[in-house]
């Protein structure tokens, strides 16, 4: 754009800028990746906030800065080969404000002025164009020194993400909480912890984005306590878009890397979808299609701490190099909430059209609750997993009792092992699908769970497993229609604990039937 306004003229002409675009070079800014543009890019800003909204333009080249203080009716648009450089001098981020409500999230899901660029109680704000934000010097532990987050928005409405790329994040490519009519379009984000964590927000669209997290979540759904009080999530849509667990940086470089790199613990990399595990707040009307899982974890659904989660659809999703459960849904009772709150709910999920290959097999699908509360009215269909296997009941058996601070298949060092299909039930703890240790399924592990249908699906392995496809426990009014069942020879395809009204028809390699429970001595 002509650099013809100078400054002054600009101040004169503020009132009648409405929809102006305003280049960062006029308020005194460089993209030579040394200056500090903290206050030229909020001088900006806050010049075309002043006219009653605008654009501000950040022209190619490497903008320094630190917090950045968006406005409402402001654009903040990256040019292609213009980069946001976050500042390595923590006296160019502003302070994290104060909250009162640290104790039940941490620190990066509390706090949002210390971050690269945030914005509070705003609207009609977008950041777009075919830049970029690196955030190489943003920090990634709960308590920083400086910024430790990409973008922070808290109590917005009107907001818009499009075109932009974000490497390196901090914490959070985006920490959204408490917005409403959110739009994320054709983003791409590579980075070393979450991607986009949208929490307590309304009327949520991403589209067209990928995301490559290979250490924390790709994109993540959550309900935390940050605004004082639980607050609803819903009207949600994510489509045509992809998640993975590559190598940091080889999304946004195209090599796409699969190993080599350390990633935080015994389930491999993350990159996934999930809603929670934060889940206070209740989840609703969210729609999940046209999504490639790559080297990441698989879909996960989650309540732990008093969430109602219903009306979910996920369909026409795939996934390939699953290091964990291709499909985990779990209610628990960690209660990382006020006093009194009660265990939630998880109700009315759709799943369907699924394809999962190479998928960890000490991991099967895992549908589960805690004793007296149940998954319910969750239906399966279309689904086509293919297991590593290789695994047995042995191995199963053989696991220590306690397996807090136990990796799996390490000598038990004299700790009793327990009966095979014993799985602890771990009510309090951080869910993960690991949290259980070595399932005695690989297929589908389902307990405290009632009205469960799998139909039209297809389970097989790579490598023979010498454990039961299914493994019912505590059930009632479970449901398998039209299944293919790899078995291996003398091995049971399905075992019944406690099941109620279960029903299977036209499975190959199972039975058709339709009862309750055998006693152990006959499975």
């Amino acid at each position: 754009m002509n650099k013809l306004i100078s400054v002054g003229a600009l101040a004169l002409l503020a009132p009648w800028l409405n929809a102006a675009v305003l280049e960062v070079t006029n308020f005194g800014g460089k993209a030579d990746g040394k200056t500090e543009n903290r206050q030229a890019i909020n001088k900006a800003i806050e010049t075309a906030a002043a006219a009653g909204g605008g654009t501000v333009e950040l022209a190619p080249g490497t903008w320094l800065t630190g917090s950045i203080r968006m406005r409402s009716n402001v654009t903040l648009l990256l040019d292609r080969g213009a980069t946001i450089e976050a500042s390595s001098a923590a006296s160019e981020y502003d302070a994290p404000e104060p909250d009162q409500w640290d104790k039940f999230q941490d620190f990066g899901h509390s706090h949002f002025h210390n971050s690269l660029i945030w914005g509070e109680g705003l609207e009609n704000i977008a950041i777009t164009g075919f830049g970029r934000i690196s955030g190489n010097a943003l920090t990634r532990g709960d308590r920083n020194t400086g910024g430790d987050k990409a973008i922070a928005l808290k109590l917005c409405r009107n907001v818009t993400l499009r075109d932009i790329s974000i490497a390196n994040a901090g914490h959070f490519a985006l920490l959204a909480t408490g917005v409403d009519n959110l739009t994320i379009d054709n983003v791409m984000v590579d980075t070393n912890r979450d991607g986009l964590d949208v929490d307590s927000c309304r009327n949520v669209r991403i589209s067209n984005t990928s995301v490559n997290s290979p250490n924390d979540d790709a994109i993540v759904f959550k309900g935390t306590h940050a605004l004082g009080a639980a607050r609803v999530s819903e009207n949600i849509t994510v489509t045509n878009s992809m998640v993975s667990g590559f190598e940091t940086g080889s999304l946004l470089d195209g090599t796409y890397k699969r190993t080599g790199q350390k990633v935080p613990d015994r389930d491999g990399p993350t990159g996934r979808i999930k809603i929670g595990t934060e889940s206070e707040g209740d989840f609703r009307n969210i729609t999940i299609s046209n999504v490639v899982f790559d080297t990441s974890r698989g879909l996960a659904i989650e309540s732990v701490d008093g969430a109602t989660i219903e009306d979910v659809a996920v369909s026409n999703v795939t996934m390939r190099d699953v290091s964990n459960a291709p499909i985990f849904i779990r209610l628990g009772s960690r209660m990382r909430a006020p006093e009194g709150t009660a265990v939630g709910a998880i109700r009315r999920i759709r799943i369907s059209n699924v394809v999962a290959s190479n998928a960890d097999p000490r991991y099967s699908s895992i549908i589960t609750a805690v004793p007296g509360h149940y998954v319910e009215d969750v239906t399966l269909s279309g689904i086509r997993i293919l297991s590593r296997g290789g695994l047995t009941l042995d191995q199963v058996a053989k696991q220590p009792a306690d397996l807090v601070n136990t990796f799996f298949f390490r000598a038990s060092g004299g700790v009793p092992p327990r009966e095979a299909y014993e799985t602890p039930e771990r009510e309090k703890e951080y869910p993960e699908p690991s949290m259980f240790g070595l399932l005695p399924a690989w297929g589908f592990f389902i307990r405290h769970a009632k009205r469960i249908e799998v139909t039209d699906t297809d389970m097989g392995f790579s490598q023979e497993d010498r454990r039961p496809a299914f493994v019912l426990d505590d059930v009632d009014a479970i449901e398998l229609n039209h299944c293919k069942i790899a078995n291996a020879s003398g091995v049971k395809p399905l075992v019944m604990m406690k099941a109620t009204n279960v029903s299977a028809r036209n499975c190959q390699g199972l039975a058709d039937f339709q009862g309750s429970s055998v006693p152990r001595a006959e499975r």
